[in-house]
């Protein structure tokens, strides 16, 4: 099953402390739900694993990225993946990172990448995980934005007792996220059954 995914995020740091957070696999590892690194092979290459569970079926991906372009004048990463599931099921795509620096101080981010995904997980349909997607970018995003828009003393003091740092230990719980698809879903169509305008859709019939 092949995807495309695109998506434009904003930071509120300077573009120099974005593009360093990105450069340093540790730190992208720690903001991904489920990601953890395992093994720094050379600058631009690391091994890691990738978990996820989806209902009754679960699936740990171990693999390598590999920074096949870097341009730091341009600001621009190109990252390759591979990665092998337990199962007998692949991962492979490419992820595009573009930073720009705003007027504000802050800096945009856009984030291209093609995903090829073979397996078990593809039973869910390319819906489900296209949605399931867009929510695990939303908690990527919160995440970076916690640690880079925080100092690092105080996102350490802003998490619970006894709180994992996140990354840490978790893995991919997808059931939630899927029920929130679903939720969203079901909110549009009566919408559009009811003849309520759904937001950032078109209008519907006036009463």
């Amino acid at each position: 099953m092949a995807l495309e995914i695109r998506e434009t995020f904003r930071v509120a740091a300077p573009v120099d402390r974005v593009w360093r957070f990105l450069m340093d696999p540790a730190e992208v590892a720690s903001c991904m739900p489920g990601a953890s690194l395992d093994e720094v092979v050379d600058a631009r290459t690391f091994l890691g694993t990738v978990r996820i569970r989806l209902g009754a079926i679960s699936a740990s991906y171990k693999g390598r990225v590999r920074f096949d372009e870097v341009d730091d004048a341009g600001r621009t990463i190109r990252a390759v993946a591979e990665g092998r599931e337990t199962g007998g099921g692949t991962a492979k795509g490419t992820l595009t990172s573009r930073l720009s620096a705003l007027p504000d101080g802050s800096t945009e981010v856009i984030a291209e990448a093609s995903v090829d995904l073979t397996g078990r997980v593809v039973q869910v349909g390319r819906g489900m995980i296209q949605g399931v997607s867009a929510q695990l970018f939303k908690e990527f995003v919160a995440r970076v934005c916690a640690k880079l828009e925080m100092p690092v003393g105080e996102l350490a003091a802003a998490l619970p007792a006894g709180a994992p740092a996140p990354g840490e230990g978790d893995s991919i719980r997808l059931l939630p996220l899927v029920l929130n698809v679903l939720r969203n879903a079901i909110v549009r169509f009566f919408r559009r059954l009811l003849g309520r305008p759904v937001p950032g859709g078109p209008q519907g019939p006036s009463a």
